[in-house]
């Protein structure tokens, strides 16, 4: 490139890839043997066509790739329960990272999107965050409900995108391999077969704009959030290599089930409450039930991974307050143990949280809220009480909000001893 040409180049302020102005799209100098200037897209486009490149695919088939029970096993450490789901997610998983070394082959594979249905606080979106802790990629959290179609008032559905790109510190390539869970997807279904006046915005018209981005497109993600501007900053987004975890309650699809299965809720022949209970499994929901609820056929079937998990039993729950490396007990531990005071809890007392969280079906998510209401005032009065070392938590607490304390002065006139 003669230096003439570089200095014309230089005095318009375009850029040298595709001849972007200045004026309309920021422009970067890289200066090596000679000074390139490239508009932000172009330096996107570079950075994918590096990260796709057989060298680095080269590099990559060096790094170990954990085995679907491998990764169970590292579930099992933190997810208490739900031994299909936490399996039907390790081979999912598993399948999308070997789809991504099939991503530079001639034959392509398809995306298996993982769909998670279950009661509240059943372990849904911690599930999807523990994977992505485990993998080691960008993960990041939208909710269905404030999304809206284009044009009314809420967000698009390109923002979702925004939220990944910003979690893995502006990082493209890095973003376009991450994880996205989208929670609260059952209340995007379809209000009703009937039609109405009033237009479904958050409806079907969402589950419409998703499905591009659902199965893999170039969307084009507004940088500033919000509604797309026709003068603003806009990024290229490749889906195609982001997997796509959705999640909800799906509140009422046992009584599409049942009626799939002939089984009658009124009348005489009527099934008991708690015989449904316990005869539904969150396992059993096929496709034509979720269609039936109010999604569109396109939709479900960009969702091929569905996986069930089914209400946390009292047993359960006990085990999710103690077992887990970063269980509940052990984190209030940790902050008692900051004022020097060893906590401990009783199984009684794990019994009786458990109990109140199976009463109030608000399942693990309210294990906590529970575990503040009667700590609460211990942990406003301790940091007053001088010479406590000991707490302990009984079932009697929990009734009370009273805990039993212990001093040190035991421990010292043992060091009185020692020094004389």
């Amino acid at each position: 490139m003669s230096r003439f040409f570089q200095e014309m180049l230089k005095e318009m302020q375009v850029c040298n890839c595709c001849g972007a102005l200045g004026e309309k799209h920021p422009l970067y100098t890289i200066e090596a043997d000679f000074t390139v200037t490239l508009c932000r897209e172009c330096i996107y486009r570079f950075f994918r066509l590096i990260d796709n490149s057989p060298q680095t695919a080269a590099l990559q088939t060096g790094k170990t790739r954990r085995t679907p029970s491998q990764m169970k096993k590292f579930l099992d450490d933190y997810v208490i329960g739900q031994e299909n789901a936490k399996m039907a997610l390790s081979v999912a998983i598993y399948n999308h990272m070997k789809r991504l070394d099939c991503s530079r082959a001639k034959i392509r594979v398809q995306k298996s999107n993982i769909l998670l249905l279950g009661p509240t606080g059943s372990g849904k979106t911690y599930l999807a965050q523990t994977l992505a802790r485990m993998m080691d990629v960008p993960f990041a959290i939208a909710d269905a409900t404030s999304l809206t179609e284009a044009g009314y008032v809420g967000e698009d559905v390109e923002n979702i995108l925004l939220n990944i790109y910003h979690s893995s510190g502006m990082d493209l390539a890095k973003a376009e391999k991450g994880i996205i869970y989208i929670d609260e997807i059952d209340k995007i279904a379809c209000k009703g077969e009937n039609m109405s006046i009033t237009r479904d915005v958050s409806g079907e018209g969402v589950q419409q704009a998703l499905l591009k981005i659902l199965e893999g497109t170039i969307a084009r993600v507004p940088l500033s959030g919000g509604r797309k501007h026709p003068n603003g900053d806009m990024l290229d987004f490749d889906t195609t290599n982001v997997l796509f975890i959705c999640g909800g309650a799906f509140e009422g699809v046992e009584k599409i089930v049942q009626q799939r299965n002939g089984k009658r809720s009124m009348g005489f022949g009527a099934v008991q409450a708690d015989q449904k209970d316990n005869a539904f499994s969150w396992n059993k929901v096929l496709p034509e039930d979720l269609i039936k609820y109010g999604f569109i056929p396109e939709f479900i079937g960009r969702l091929p991974v569905i996986v069930g998990l089914n209400e946390l039993s009292e047993s359960d729950l006990i085990r999710v307050l103690s077992e887990p490396k970063d269980n509940l007990c052990r984190q209030y531990q940790e902050l008692f143990r900051k004022d020097g005071v060893d906590l401990s809890f009783t199984h009684d007392s794990l019994e009786e949280i458990a109990h109140r969280a199976i009463e109030r079906k608000c399942g693990a998510r309210g294990l906590k809220a529970i575990i503040e209401e009667f700590l609460m005032k211990i942990m406003y009065e301790l940091p007053d009480k001088s010479g406590v070392n000991k707490c302990v938590i009984d079932r009697q607490t929990i009734l009370t909000g009273e805990a039993k304390y212990s001093n040190n002065e035991r421990k010292k006139s043992m060091e009185m001893d020692i020094s004389k």
